[in-house]
């Protein structure tokens, strides 16, 4: 990956919905040459998916939690991965070092949702012990922002 590479990511990351021919225009190449880098980018993992940003409030999905996890010791743990990464609740989820397994950032509707969602990992006997934080406000919340280059 070259400097062109990363400027066309930059690029994408500000909007995705952005034109081969702008692109170009940017970074000083022809909308085919755009097409196939991001395409090499695509391939090689760089660039994983292109995705819209929706307002959670607008998706009716205002509260937001990070639910620190620690895994029972009997829980399997691939069939924990997969409900983790189907669930509609969960919009990340990490495994971590520390005292927990993994954390993972949940977005619901209202805090009875968020009780439904604990009452579903322990139902399905994935968690020993659990701790939720819920957000107040987000400062900042992005999940790629290009940065201003130092001079």
């Amino acid at each position: 990956m070259d400097d062109i590479d990363r400027k066309i990511i930059d690029l994408l990351a500000e909007d995705a919905r952005r034109s081969l021919t702008d692109i170009g225009d940017q970074v000083g190449l022809s909308a085919s040459a755009i097409n196939e880098r991001i395409r090499r980018l695509v391939a090689s993992g760089a660039v994983r998916r292109f995705t819209i940003d929706a307002a959670p409030d607008a998706m009716s999905r205002p509260v937001l939690a990070f639910v620190c996890l620690a895994l029972s010791p009997d829980a399997d743990e691939a069939a924990f991965r997969a409900f983790a990464a189907t669930h509609v609740a969960i919009e990340e989820c990490h495994h971590v070092t520390g005292a927990w397994s993994y954390i993972a950032k949940v977005r619901v509707g209202s805090l009875p949702e968020l009780e439904a969602f604990l009452a579903e990992l322990k139902g399905r006997k994935f968690i020993a012990r659990s701790e939720t934080i819920i957000a107040l406000s987000s400062a900042v919340e992005a999940s790629y922002t290009p940065k201003p280059v130092s001079p």
